[in-house]
């Protein structure tokens, strides 16, 4: 079941790009990443989808329904997670939770009341005393506590410490396997590698790939650490050289045999072929002429 599809989504901000011909479907029970830098088009993307803002051209439908003309309806089994929060000053934690729990029309205390104790959010103080990560902890309580059947989560973990971060995915992880319906848009590369299923990546307002993280993740190019002295200024298919010491790292696309050739010749001392990560080939869809854009 299509729980996301677009139809050649586009926005324009006036003659400024926002997304160009979307086409995009996520199905029922995915965790699925939307990868891309910023400025990419992510957060557009995600304010079209939830009718924050309307479309120059094309369609969406959520849960079977078109966004531009059943938005309340869809919103309502949705939990939305900005990348920045915003909240009335002077709102006491758990009155801001209570105000999304009345919002929806649903009495969301227990399911808060967990969210809390395990994010460690002090429910007593105003939210306009809270450091940034604590905010983000509210908002997400918020997009959480209601059970929403879709997760439209954008850029979420900003201002969370490395021990929130995990218990966050793995609440994440748990909504998942019990049905919910993810999508997560983040330019943290080792999150969408970590926790999603399927991805897309973004490059100016344009949908470039879209498949699953291990075909995506899928290169012909090898990341080789040498440790030693060996001159590479010849050899094809080197790019990202790192030198630290006595190693140099590189990603390597050409021929192998060549490689073996030129290696010889050096001082190697030992040598590591690895599978490049997800980010280091992202880095190839945001090549144009050899540079990174």
């Amino acid at each position: 079941m299509e729980i996301i599809k677009t139809t050649k989504l586009t926005k324009y901000y006036g003659k400024a790009r926002g997304i160009i011909d979307l086409d995009l479907t996520v199905t029922k029970g995915e965790f699925f990443g939307f990868i891309g830098p910023n400025g990419a088009g992510k957060s557009t993307t995600i304010r079209t989808l939830l009718g924050l803002i309307a479309p120059t051209s094309g369609s969406a439908v959520i849960f079977g329904k078109d966004v531009t003309k059943e938005k309340e309806s869809i919103l309502h089994d949705i939990g939305y997670l900005p990348s920045e929060a915003l909240f009335y000053q002077g709102m006491k934690v758990k009155d801001v939770l209570k105000l999304s729990a009345d919002l929806r029309k649903n009495d969301c205390t227990a399911e808060a009341k967990l969210l809390c104790e395990r994010l460690q959010l002090d429910v007593s103080r105003k939210v306009d005393e809270l450091s940034f990560g604590n905010r983000k902890k509210v908002a997400i309580v918020c997009a959480l506590q209601h059970r929403p059947d879709l997760l439209v989560l954008d850029e979420p973990t900003g201002g969370l410490d490395p021990l929130m971060q995990k218990e966050f995915f793995d609440i994440l992880r748990e909504r998942n396997k019990e049905g919910a319906t993810i999508l997560l848009s983040s330019h943290v590369l080792s999150e969408i590698q970590r926790n999603c299923t399927r991805a897309a990546i973004i490059r100016d307002g344009r949908i470039i790939a879209c498949n699953s993280v291990d075909v995506l993740s899928q290169t012909n190019a090898k990341r080789i650490t040498v440790h030693g002295s060996v001159d590479l200024d010849h050899l094809i298919g080197v790019r990202d050289r790192k030198e630290t010491g006595d190693s140099l790292s590189f990603l390597y696309s050409g021929d192998m045999n060549s490689l073996l050739r030129t290696l010889s010749l050096g001082q190697v001392s030992d040598l590591t072929v690895m599978e490049p990560d997800l980010e280091e080939v992202f880095l190839h869809y945001y090549e144009k002429d050899g540079e990174t854009v």
